[in-house]
């Protein structure tokens, strides 16, 4: 069982609340799996991570979706993102379940996160043609 406590000692705060709902869901997805819950994680934002992202840009009285690449600190943090606010969205009773739940369906290359870095990907390759408006 993987837990964490600061000086022997749960907090009661938000650091803390999110640190509890990570490890349950890690507990969870160790107990589905019999594997290690962190290496699953870790596989699971690999998944999700995106390479690239479109910004809009206005020239000359129009809108343009410009394809623009990700430095690799914003990849990570986009990704996470993306993880808890889909497994929001999800139906599972608990928050750790929730997370729990996306993190496996990320792990197997499915579920709503996935789609979200397939869907940019293809955004972007369809926009390739605007590259030549970067910032």
């Amino acid at each position: 069982m993987v837990t964490k406590f600061v000086n022997n000692i749960m907090l009661e705060g938000k650091k803390s609340t999110a640190f509890k709902i990570f490890y349950d869901a890690i507990d969870i997805i160790e107990e589905k799996t019999k594997e290690n819950g962190l290496e699953i994680w870790k596989q699971a934002l690999a998944n999700v991570t995106p390479a690239l992202e479109v910004k809009s840009r206005r020239i000359g009285g129009a809108t343009f979706q410009i394809p623009t690449e990700l430095r690799p600190e914003r990849k990570q943090s986009v990704g996470m993102k993306n993880l808890i606010n889909f497994s929001r969205k999800r139906h599972e009773k608990t928050m750790a379940a929730k997370l729990a739940a996306e993190i496996m369906a990320a792990f197997k290359e499915e579920g709503a996160a996935f789609k979200r870095k397939e869907d940019t990907h293809r955004m972007a390759e369809a926009n390739k043609a605007f590259s030549h408006f970067r910032f």
